[in-house]
């Protein structure tokens, strides 16, 4: 079992930047890879991007590519989420997601591929 809490969400300006972190506990949470996903208001669950167990390889969405970065201290079994430039469509509950598999790649941005879920951490962009 691996149970992931998120924190860092609040308010900020577009052009603004904030990091949200994921904790994770359990005995292999440095195990898994890790996912960020959003849900903006009205929309579904969006795959933001994601890292492997040992931090060395990332993937993102094309809307978040070279603004948002993932990274991951396992001695601290916490995964952080930094987002720079950001726009008000950024706007959404921010998840973190644990997953077994080795690599992200674009076939690995499913939620189904993710078996454990934090509650999210709001973020709000205001224009």
């Amino acid at each position: 079992q691996v149970q992931l809490v998120e924190s860092g969400g609040g308010l900020v300006r577009a052009g603004g930047s904030l990091r949200l972190s994921c904790a994770a506990s359990g005995r292999t949470a440095s195990n898994y890879a890790m996912g960020w996903f959003r849900r903006a208001p009205g929309k579904g669950r969006d795959f933001v991007g994601a890292t492997s167990p040992n931090g060395a390889s990332t993937y993102y969405s094309d809307t978040v590519r070279g603004r948002f970065t993932i990274s991951r201290d396992n001695a601290k079994n916490t995964v952080y989420l930094q987002m720079n430039s950001l726009k008000p469509e950024a706007t959404a509950v921010y998840y973190c997601a644990a997953g077994g598999f080795s690599r992200p790649t674009r076939a690995t941005t499913g939620r189904n591929v993710y078996g454990y879920w934090g509650q999210g951490t709001q973020v709000t962009v205001s224009s």
